[in-house]
């Protein structure tokens, strides 16, 4: 038994502002938080170890280094269910790419991220990154708020991921936007095997590391 993902879809499941979590098979902590940091879009960033920490007290390095929390951006890591993990702290929001390069060489990569209190509003999304390449990529709403609300990738992945969330009954518009949330993320749970050990994510002392902005000190 697992924790699976779907429990992300409470509110402020992590942290308040949302989540951004990376899941990863066939790589190490160090390995993805570097890949991470790689895939920074304005910056060049660089991985700075601050010990073990818990969720609130990242937060409380981050206030300490940059003065406020969404200045900066750190990472807690570690691994749990068969999965190495990721997960964001701070501004993360628009500060990396999609970039299926993060699983070049044979290795897998899942990430969810959500914007909780982004009022555009953006909807909570799923990217699974195989080898270099994007496998299969949707909005969890479902719906036409961010993009066309299509599950988009590989065919024959996209297919049977398309054919599960039919089998639940989605897309449905009568639906809460957190009902659709949970019950996608509970169909890739399953299907993709995927799991965040809940417990451990939010009071255990994890591996953590700020992602350094280098541009910002030249």
């Amino acid at each position: 038994m697992t924790d699976g993902i779907a429990w992300l879809a409470e509110p402020q499941s992590i942290a308040f502002g949302g989540y951004s979590v990376t899941l990863a098979r066939g790589l190490g902590v160090e390995a993805l938080a570097a890949r991470i940091a790689a895939s920074a879009q304005w910056s060049k960033r660089t991985v700075e170890p601050v010990g073990e920490l818990t969720g609130d007290r990242l937060v409380e390095a981050l206030e300490e280094k940059f003065g406020d929390a969404w200045d900066g951006i750190g990472l807690r890591l570690g691994a749990g269910g068969g999965w190495t993990f990721a997960v964001a702290y701070g501004g993360w929001f628009g500060e990396f790419k999609n970039d299926p390069a993060i699983s070049v060489g044979g290795t897998e990569v899942f990430l969810v991220e959500y914007e909780e209190e982004n009022g555009k509003p953006v909807p909570p999304t799923f990217h699974y990154y195989r080898d270099g390449r994007t496998v299969c990529s949707f909005n969890l709403h479902l719906d036409d708020s961010w993009g066309n609300g299509k599950v988009v990738g590989d065919p024959e992945v996209a297919g049977k991921i398309e054919q599960l969330l039919n089998a639940e009954g989605l897309p449905d518009e009568e639906r809460t936007g957190r009902e659709v949330h949970r019950t996608t993320l509970g169909v890739l749970e399953r299907h993709f095997g995927l799991s965040l050990p809940r417990a451990l994510v939010l009071e255990a002392p994890l591996p953590a590391v700020l992602l350094a902005d280098q541009s910002a000190t030249l």
